[in-house]
């Protein structure tokens, strides 16, 4: 997504967002009024999901770290500039090492013909596409801004996201109004209930990161490891993408899978080195905790406080399950996004696992250091995770 024609980024940030805005579909229609009631509910579940979510899993944080760490509700083009601001965080380091490469590479022109527009171009439709699907978003990466995010004016309803390119900050909680009533539409259940159980989930992961505060810097570390062996020459990506496409022979079901729920090696997993896959399986364990975590919190919590949450929960199974249209389904695949969803599955079966053996407190020691998290085999095996950790 970086090329080395030049330019302080590579990317025309700036473009991406001006492309993503223009190209994101609109949101569902609501009245100005329905619209300030939405963001006005949103803001109170969130409040109330932050104790519930104490409550359920024992876990407590400072409160200057989650002060530091506001939740903004946003419609479609705020979740694109936040998303764009923590992007240019987490990657700059990548494009150091492409920018400091570049005049030593042969093969440096192939990629410097794309400039840096065409790919803020290309990121942007990405992003355009991203901005209809996600309900809400923990960003670990986010800028180091003043927490203060709020309305420009009294006359705005949602939060304005700052996208400077300053370093990473403790992090920011964000809310997809549109896409949350989209969803709550096309299931059709009770919109006070839907908002709070996803609040629940939503708030389950910044419990995680201002309750354990090495979780942030340990996952960026990792980041940092697998950008860190990136091949930046671009004969050797060649080579290596050459390896993918004969790889990927079989069609459409080569994208993410063989079409009957058993895994195969995808495109971004052919392209990386060894060493980034024994980090990608590192960051997908920890990944499945975390998903599988909140999973487990918003479903523990639901009965007592959202009356009608084993319908919700049931109807939006059947939603995951049953997917979209072809061309959405591809580009889950190869954005990973079916990925993520076997991190839920995968990751709460690991947490009820654990807190069916040894209890919530005993799980909880999952959170001791980096040597407490599971493993990639353990998410599949909890009763290793407990006999190495626990017993």
């Amino acid at each position: 997504m970086t090329s080395v024609s030049g330019g302080a980024d590579m990317v025309d940030w700036n473009l991406a967002v001006a492309t993503a805005t223009r190209l994101v579909r609109p949101g569902p229609e609501v009245s100005r009024a329905q619209a300030a009631e939405v963001v006005a509910q949103l803001r109170r579940h969130a409040l109330e999901a932050e104790e519930h979510v104490r409550a359920f899993t024992g876990m407590r944080s400072t409160s200057l770290l989650t002060a530091a760490t506001p939740v903004l509700i946003v419609d479609r083009p705020g979740w694109v500039r936040a998303n764009v601001a923590g992007f240019r965080t987490i990657v700059q380091p990548l494009v150091d090492k492409l920018q400091a490469r570049r005049s030593g590479s042969a093969a440096a022109g192939m990629f410097g013909t794309v400039g840096e527009k065409a790919t803020g171009i290309e990121v942007g439709a990405l992003l355009a596409f991203l901005a209809t699907k996600v309900l809400g978003q923990y960003e670990t990466f986010a800028p180091g801004e003043p927490p203060v995010e709020a309305p420009e004016s009294p006359a705005a309803l949602f939060d304005k996201p700052r996208r400077g390119p300053r370093g990473p900050g403790p992090g920011r909680l964000l809310l997809v109004a549109p896409n949350i009533v989209h969803v709550e539409r096309e299931l059709d259940v009770n919109p006070a209930d839907f908002r709070l159980w996803v609040c629940l989930h939503e708030e389950t992961h910044r419990t995680q990161f201002t309750a354990v505060p090495w979780l942030r810097d340990h996952i960026q570390s990792e980041v940092q490891a697998f950008l860190a062996e990136t091949d930046v020459d671009p004969g050797a990506l060649l080579d290596r993408i050459r390896e993918a496409a004969g790889s990927l022979g079989g069609g459409l079901t080569g994208l993410g899978g063989r079409g009957d729920g058993s895994s195969s090696a995808g495109l971004l997993e052919v392209v990386q080195s060894p060493a980034q896959r024994e980090i990608l399986g590192r960051l997908t364990a920890v990944m499945s905790l975390l998903e599988g975590h909140a999973d487990v919190v918003m479903d523990g919590v639901g009965p007592a406080v959202v009356p009608s949450v084993g319908e919700i929960r049931e109807k939006f199974q059947q939603r995951r399950d049953r997917g979209a249209n072809r061309l959405d389904l591809v580009l889950r695949r190869l954005l990973g996004m079916d990925a993520k969803l076997r991190q839920y599955q995968d990751g709460a079966v690991f947490v009820r696992g654990v807190v069916d053996e040894v209890g919530m407190e005993g799980f909880n020691r999952v959170w001791t250091s980096p040597n407490t998290l599971p493993t990639k085999e353990e998410i599949h095996n909890p009763a290793a995770w407990v006999a190495r950790v626990v017993r």
